[in-house]
């Protein structure tokens, strides 16, 4: 029995793994190491945020659900911000404080509709060399409650309260080409905040960040 409990200790233990892993790809454009050398400055742009439900709840509000959305968009762009900052010693390049850019974006009058413009229009705006995107959709498949419950009777394991999939791109400043892309698909676990997301996320994109030195 013993040895049983063991072996199926072991098995949770991986898939636990292996769910938070999920898949990996990432696109280096060929002109990708020549480019990020001229790059001295790159502003970091408010998330696209999407939240979506396996089974949509009895009190679904729509209004509520757009709200939440926006405060993930700048909550990884926050949090995003906070990391690099934290290991600014690592890059070859400074990142615009977050709040600059917002404002900047504000002004110009693309904060709330990104998808309008160009990114070389919006490095301008921002007057960066490059700017870093990206996107973050989640699916929620249980409720927080019903996942503390799962939790609690498998000591820890069957918390997932949700999947998601995190795409980040930079993009030149001066023609807007992709330069690179990273996008990985990863579990939203109980206590799950957006700082654990980001750091998660860029403790797999570190070997391959553009701008490591």
């Amino acid at each position: 029995m013993k040895k049983l409990f063991t072996l199926l200790f072991f098995v949770s233990c991986f898939q636990l793994v292996y769910a938070q892993e999920g898949s990996k790809q990432i696109f280096e454009s060929p002109k990708l190491s020549s480019e990020v050398k001229g790059h001295k400055t790159v502003a970091i742009l408010p998330f696209d945020a999407k939240i979506t439900y396996k089974k949509q709840p009895k009190n679904f509000n729509a209004e509520a659900n757009r709200d939440q959305e926006a405060a993930m968009s700048t909550n990884i762009q926050s949090s995003m911000y906070t990391y690099l900052l934290r290991k600014s010693k690592n890059y070859t390049v400074t990142f615009q404080d977050v709040e600059k850019t917002n404002i900047l974006l504000k002004k110009a009058g693309m904060y709330s509709k990104l998808d309008e413009f160009t990114r070389d229009e919006i490095a301008k705006a921002l007057g960066v060399d490059a700017v870093i995107g990206g996107r973050f959709d989640m699916e929620q498949s249980k409720s927080e409650a019903a996942a503390i419950a799962s939790a609690v009777v498998f000591g820890g394991f069957g918390g997932k309260t949700g999947t998601g999939s995190l795409t980040m791109t930079i993009n030149n400043g001066n023609d807007g080409e992709l330069l690179w892309r990273f996008f990985k698909t990863m579990d939203d676990g109980i206590g799950s905040s957006t700082d654990d997301l980001v750091e998660r996320m860029m403790k797999k994109v570190a070997r391959n960040f553009p701008y490591s030195s």
